[in-house]
């Protein structure tokens, strides 16, 4: 799986709500979030503010779509993730984490 993301200039049309300011590009607009699998076939999708982030908007693409990851059968091999230097391993790896624990505390209830 390789994941990546881009910041790009929002149309007039869109609410203030939905746009940011990336420092790092300077750009203002909407950060696309995307995982495609080793031939290039979208995986998932995640659009965030484009102040957010790019851990951040990682680990929220996760969570939403970590269904995909608990239904998939005990026997496959682990699955390989590529990521860029914009991204910080420990902190998707805690933030996953976290999320997943929060998770199974709610089902226990």
């Amino acid at each position: 799986m390789i994941i990546d993301s881009q910041a790009v200039k929002n149309t007039c049309n869109a609410s203030v709500d939905s746009k940011g300011f990336c420092f790092y590009k300077s750009t203002n607009g909407i950060k696309r979030h995307l995982a495609i699998d080793t031939l290039g076939f979208p995986l998932f999708t995640h659009c965030t503010p484009a102040n957010v982030s790019d851990d951040a908007g990682l680990i929220e693409m996760f969570t939403l779509n970590i269904d995909y990851f608990k239904s998939k059968p005990v026997n496959i091999p682990k699955i390989t993730i590529l990521l860029d230097h914009g991204y910080h391993p420990k902190k998707f790896d805690s933030g996953v984490r976290a999320d997943l624990s929060s998770d199974d505390d709610e089902n226990q209830v």
